[in-house]
């Protein structure tokens, strides 16, 4: 990952920590760090992003809008399968979403102008713990 903002919030997130991948238009909380990697209008975009994310950063679960997929089901889908089908998907309404944003330790706002383009991720463990039972 080369964009060292983007690195160092991946390598701050523990387990059960919240990541968020927001579109431009996303009302970012005050007091929230966030990495702006918006370059121009859906450049990039949410999915670049996760698919970058993808390869260095272990999810359990992800929070997305309902309206995500009511308004935009293809994107919905594409997000939710992201890390795999194994991955719990919690769905609720934006407005609830804009009220979690709020606790995430980290956002990161793309140029991305889909609607309803924002997701929570919940970081996982990974599968590297040592476990003797």
């Amino acid at each position: 990952m080369i964009n060292r903002n983007l690195a160092k919030v991946v390598a701050e997130q523990g387990h059960q920590d919240l990541l968020m991948v927001v579109d431009a238009g996303f009302a970012i909380p005050l007091g929230v760090e966030t990495v702006d990697i918006s370059l121009s209008e859906n450049n990039p975009m949410v999915l670049d992003v996760l698919a970058e994310l993808r390869k260095f950063h272990s999810v359990e679960k992800m929070i997305l809008a309902k309206q995500t997929q009511e308004t935009n089901p293809t994107l919905f889908n594409k997000i939710s399968t992201m890390w795999g089908n194994d991955i719990e998907i919690e769905v609720v309404d934006h407005s609830e979403l804009k009220q979690i944003s709020k606790t995430v330790k980290a956002i990161i706002r793309t140029g991305d102008f889909t609607a309803f383009g924002n997701v929570i991720l919940v970081s996982g463990a990974g599968g590297r713990w040592y476990c003797e039972k």
